[in-house]
């Protein structure tokens, strides 16, 4: 079974800076694909970032030279430092990762959400 924990949100002010995490654990044998999706209230999810296993990344326009997606394979763990943040940037957070479990084969599965309140 595989688990994916998210932590790291909460309220910044305007300007600010966070740091998600995504860390997997269980039984799994290879993490392709880390992606950070969000979504605002009334609003659809949407991907904000994502990097392949190779690590080449790709962002949203709208987080492009704020945010920056990175991963440790060494951990298990994906992250998204984001900087100059935005009231408009205020949404639940989720991470959505590829995993080939030892019982199946590659799905995506996604994290429980993390809030990001940007508010002054």
């Amino acid at each position: 079974q595989v688990q994916l924990v998210e932590s790291g949100g909460g309220l910044v002010q305007p300007g600010g800076s966070l740091r998600l995490s995504c860390a997997a654990s269980g039984s799994f044998l290879s993490i392709y694909d880390i992606n950070w999706y969000r979504q605002a209230p009334g609003k659809q999810r949407e991907l904000v970032a994502g990097i392949t296993s190779g690590g080449s990344t790709n962002y949203a326009d709208s987080v492009k030279g704020r945010f920056t997606i990175a991963r440790d394979n060494t951990k298990n763990t994906g992250y998204l430092q984001m900087d100059s943040l935005t009231p408009e940037d205020t949404a639940v957070y989720y991470c959505n990762v590829f995993i080939r479990a030892t019982t199946t084969g590659v799905r995506g599965y996604w994290g429980q959400g993390t809030q990001v309140t940007v508010s002054s």
